[in-house]
């Protein structure tokens, strides 16, 4: 078995593409033993490919906007979509069958301080024709800090990625209301990237067999038996919890079959930059995209 080292930015069930190429034994299958990590705060998991100490990163192609931005040249490439599109669910207090994100204006939401979170975020809102500044926004850190402030009466919504609510939901501490990626629609939300000079090796030819095989694997396969799988990876998480977020998502459409980063999906991504007044520029598809290795 050769070593493959893998490191998330962030790590949740909306990831379950990457981490199902684990826990569905496929990396195996393949002759690679996955060691797996989460990027530090305030350190980028590209940086772990920069210094070698990971083979693959769970990241976004904004990534790629800002290096551009800031004249560097790109060390590595984004080659394959984790998700097509955002994973966020909205949270309230109480159960809301009318909820309408007018509802938004006025209250009290834990909300992202700012990344990619915030900006796809102000985006739905300004698909859903509201007034983001209208929102009172409370924002206390990363995901953990979030999870623990709204459990302690903070804000009356909150936006997370799954399985987060859906352990809300069984906690009896809120009820989901609307899920951000059905406000946007496609986009190229979370990416692969790896160096240039890896995606040429035998090892990334390995890797995406065994990822291929995933993406069916998420497509094909009961959301039972993946959160089942998956468990030991979310040992805080009820297993009926994390079954009903990974049927979510699957109902979502985020994990279509097909790996690759498609031109319309990056397109998008880049629009919804664009109008948050990120986008220096509108890069070329091949200056941050690669196809997968063949």
């Amino acid at each position: 078995m050769e070593k493959i080292n893998i490191q998330f930015t962030l790590f949740s069930a909306f990831y379950s593409p990457l981490i199902s190429a684990m826990s569905g034994g496929f990396l195996k299958e393949e002759g690679l033993e996955p060691d797996w990590s989460v990027s530090v705060p305030g350190k980028s998991a590209i940086d772990a490919l920069k210094d070698g100490s990971a083979h693959v990163v769970q990241s976004a192609l904004s990534q790629g906007f800002g290096a551009l931005a800031r004249g560097e040249t790109m060390e590595v490439s984004h080659f394959a979509q984790i998700n097509e599109m955002d994973g966020f669910f909205l949270t309230a207090r109480e159960a809301d069958p009318d909820f309408t994100w007018k509802k938004l204006e006025g209250a009290e939401v834990v909300l992202f301080g700012g990344g990619q979170p915030l900006v796809m975020f102000k985006y739905a809102c300004h698909k859903a024709g509201i007034d983001f500044d209208k929102i009172k926004a409370i924002n206390v850190g990363g995901a953990a800090a979030m999870d623990k402030a709204f459990r302690d009466g903070q804000g009356q919504y909150v936006q997370q990625q799954g399985p987060f609510p859906q352990q809300l939901e069984a906690d009896r501490v809120g009820h989901i209301v609307a899920q951000v990626g059905k406000q946007i629609g496609a986009c190229g939300f979370s990416s692969l990237a790896a160096t240039k000079t890896w995606l040429e090796t035998d090892m990334a030819a390995a890797f995406m067999r065994a990822y291929r095989k995933t993406r069916d694997y998420m497509n094909d396969t009961p959301a039972a038996d993946i959160a089942k799988a998956e468990k030991p990876y979310f040992p805080d998480i009820d297993e009926a919890a994390l079954a009903n977020c990974i049927a979510t998502y699957q109902k979502l459409g985020c994990w279509p079959r097909h790996p690759e980063i498609t031109e319309s999906a990056y397109e998008a991504t880049m629009d919804i930059f664009a109008y948050n007044g990120l986008l220096k520029d509108r890069y070329p598809y091949g200056r941050i995209c690669s196809l997968p290795p063949a």
